[in-house]
């Protein structure tokens, strides 16, 4: 299938060395500058290999973590100890006061701190605005907490929204629709949120039938994730995101599309594997729509028709051979993913470089 075939489908299938001179004494002094850089280093690196806070429905908030060789950690929140445990621990924190946003502080008694909320942001108007930190990296970093977020379609967000959204620092927003989705529902957006268009399918598509098997419908989810590595205007549009995000501060920052799983999710998608978070989490990442979602998909489907609704329940999803196939496209295109950063994203080392100082902590 070619490039732009691809692109036409996923139009309506979705309406990622010092060197030393002089003798002996020279070293010898330089040794301890040395050790005390590495004891800094090792003061700041996060021990923790798994953490997350979870909101119940309650307003109780579950915590879990995992920190190999830290012998206690505390949890903090408001200023105050809410918790502790050890090197390993699961915890339900009660009765703290509402807040747009509970975080947490997990302290160890060795090591840097984790700063943590709960991924999903509640909004009136949406069922996944949610962030897109709070992942481990391969090497051992964390991917900050409460600077990019995702969501689906900003059209029904209510005043209430809108002032709580202020009140977080959003300060662009990308919409990654095509033009007739943001004309038929607007985005909205606190007043001096910076408003940039970024439509990943392009709008030259013809409309095509709709698919008449669940198979048809998941080929065409499939083809159309491969459009988002390859076609010409996604990679215009994901640049653009990227080049914002590695050029400036980046707190504040929103992509999004219509459902927040496609379009958003491979954003996501790319985003973590640039900054080296293993492929196993980006999944995760990437089938929490399913969980986010699911009370709206199913009442979109119970609406249907039984043989209807089969063949639109693959384009509801986010399933594990969708995101792969973005990924087989970035091989099959690119070579490599750091090639994909760089042809794709417009990410050169640099900028990479400075994606990654102002998104990882540890």
């Amino acid at each position: 299938m070619t490039q732009q075939t691809r692109a036409r489908t996923a139009a309506y299938a979705l309406t990622a060395a010092v060197l030393l001179t002089g003798a002996v004494a020279p070293a010898a002094t330089a040794a301890p500058a040395h050790h005390a850089q590495q004891a800094q280093k090792d003061s700041a690196r996060i021990p923790f290999t798994a953490a997350e806070v979870t909101a119940q429905d309650d307003g109780s908030y579950e915590i879990t973590w995992k920190a190999p060789g830290v012998h206690r950690v505390t949890i903090r929140a408001n200023g105050r100890t809410v918790a502790s445990g050890g090197s390993t621990g699961k915890v339900t924190v009660r009765h703290l006061p509402a807040a747009d946003r509970q975080w947490f502080d997990l302290v160890p008694d060795r090591g840097g701190r984790l700063h943590l909320a709960d991924r999903l942001i509640k909004l009136e108007g949406t069922v996944n605005f949610r962030d897109a930190g709070g992942y481990r990296t391969k090497d051992g970093h964390w991917v900050r907490m409460g600077v990019v977020y995702r969501s689906d379609a900003l059209d029904k967000l209510t005043d209430a929204d809108l002032a709580k959204l202020k009140r977080l620092g959003l300060s662009v927003d990308y919409d990654l629709r095509t033009t007739s989705e943001k004309a038929a529902a607007p985005d909205r957006v606190p007043q001096g949120v910076r408003y940039v268009a970024a439509n990943v399918l392009g709008d030259d598509s013809p409309v095509f039938s709709m698919p008449s098997t669940a198979d048809e419908a998941a080929q065409m989810m499939v083809d159309g994730e491969k459009a988002m590595v390859s076609a010409d205007t996604a990679k215009a549009a994901y640049s653009t995101i990227f080049a914002d995000l590695s050029d400036g501060d980046p707190v504040g920052t929103l992509y999004h599309c219509t459902a927040g799983k496609d379009r958003t999710g491979w954003a996501s998608a790319a985003l973590l594997t640039a900054l080296g978070v293993p492929r196993g989490t980006v999944m995760e990442d990437y089938l929490a729509s399913n969980d986010y979602r699911a009370e709206a998909n199913a009442a979109a489907l119970a609406a249907m028709p039984a043989a209807q609704a089969a063949v639109y329940k693959p384009m509801l999803d986010v399933r594990a051979e969708y995101l792969n196939s973005g990924f087989e496209e970035v091989e099959e295109a690119y070579g490599s993913f750091t090639a994909y950063e760089k042809k794709g994203l417009g990410l050169d080392a640099r900028e990479l470089k400075r994606l990654k100082a102002e998104l990882l902590v540890g």
